[in-house]
């Protein structure tokens, strides 16, 4: 067996071949630009071997690595990713040995990273958003069961505050309202939306205005972006068909999200692991005189996975009897809420593994 190492670097990667068996270097360790020219050198340099008798092994460096990872896969090679958060004396390999079905994993990871991403935009610009009409329409919210409507939108964008709709005609307000298609329809009338605006509190803003209409543009563009990530994460998932779809409250996008977070199960041979990987984990913390009984979790691992995690844990809480009572008896001994949550988290991580290593289906009755 021939080992192929590969520094990989931003414009440059360096790599040698050494024999497992020996340790003599039967290539000694060379540079290869990031390019086409270089990755052909790189080929050209394996070539002496056979592809089932070499594995390279590169670290998992932000993206750096990415195009050649995926010309290596698609020249029939076989490579290792190992995370460079590790000791140098236990490096651990993520995503262990990776194929193009693997290489599939990464992709389903950046569009779930991008959603999560995505959302997290939206929560600033829609804060600042609402930091805004407080300002020049205090009273526009009380106006609406729910915000971020058609209707609610178009007003934003169309006027932008108090001030310009109290002076606007009331024929033009009323093209706000108009809605094609089906959809629940509001009760506010534009008649109520002048009247309002008139006695409204709120200050004059040319600033406050402008900045409202471009949060509301981006705020949109945001939710179709969302949207069309979501159309794409579903068709992956119904694709991946996994059996931790079957757990009720798991969705198409969290169940694609820890999928590809935890990469190829087989690198775990515990539910221990994934627990750790996922940062969920009690943090221990002992002296020589003292150790602690209820502790923080360890926060390491993917944070993606974990907020993923977070996000979903009520639902199935709520979906399922047995996590249900589980939560309540821990509500009721005086449990904090968060630390009840990351007890039904591990619980709910130990029956990923057990579904993900079986191909079982989620059958609550097993949990009694």
């Amino acid at each position: 067996m021939k080992l192929v190492g590969i520094d990989v670097g931003k414009n440059s990667h360096h790599f040698c071949i050494m024999d497992k068996e020996t340790g003599e270097f039967n290539f000694a360790p060379s540079s290869f630009s990031n390019n086409k020219e270089g990755f052909d050198f790189l080929i050209n340099s394996l070539k002496p071997y056979s592809k089932k008798s070499i594995l390279l092994g590169m670290e998992d460096t932000g993206h750096y690595h990415v195009a050649l990872l995926k010309f290596l896969l698609s020249n029939g090679y076989t490579v290792a990713l190992i995370t460079p958060k590790t000791t140098e004396l236990t490096r651990k390999m993520e995503g262990g040995i990776t194929n193009v079905d693997r290489f599939d994993l990464y992709e389903q990871r950046q569009l779930t990273r991008h959603h999560h991403n995505l959302k997290e935009e939206l929560n600033i610009y829609c804060n600042r958003l609402q930091k805004s009409i407080d300002l020049v329409f205090p009273e526009f919210n009380t106006l609406f069961g729910s915000k971020y409507g058609v209707v609610y939108m178009n007003l934003l964008k169309t006027f932008g505050s108090a001030e310009a709709i109290a002076s606007t005609d009331i024929r033009t307000i009323r093209k706000c309202f108009e809605i094609k298609g089906k959809g629940n329809r509001i009760s506010l009338t534009p008649e109520k939306l002048k009247e309002c605006a008139k006695n409204s509190i709120g200050i004059s803003s040319e600033v406050e205005t402008i900045q409202i209409k471009h949060l509301v543009s981006q705020i949109m563009l945001i939710k179709e972006q969302i949207a069309e990530i979501d159309k794409k994460i579903e068709e992956l998932s119904i694709t991946n068909n996994s059996p931790i779809l079957s757990i009720p409250g798991i969705s198409h996008f969290s169940g694609t999200s820890i999928l590809a977070e935890l990469g190829d199960i087989g690198n775990y041979s515990k539910p221990s692991q994934i627990i750790k990987f996922a940062g969920v984990a009690p943090y221990h913390y002992e002296s020589s005189q003292f150790t602690a009984q209820h502790t923080a979790i360890t926060k390491k691992g993917s944070k993606y996975l974990r907020k993923t995690l977070y996000q979903i844990i009520l639902s199935v809480i709520n979906f399922n009897p047995v996590f249900k009572e589980h939560y309540q008896l821990k509500i009721s001994q005086g449990k904090g809420l968060r630390f009840t949550q990351g007890h039904c988290i591990r619980k709910l991580l130990r029956i990923i593994y057990h579904l993900l290593e079986t191909g079982q289906s989620f059958d609550p009755a097993l949990l009694r």
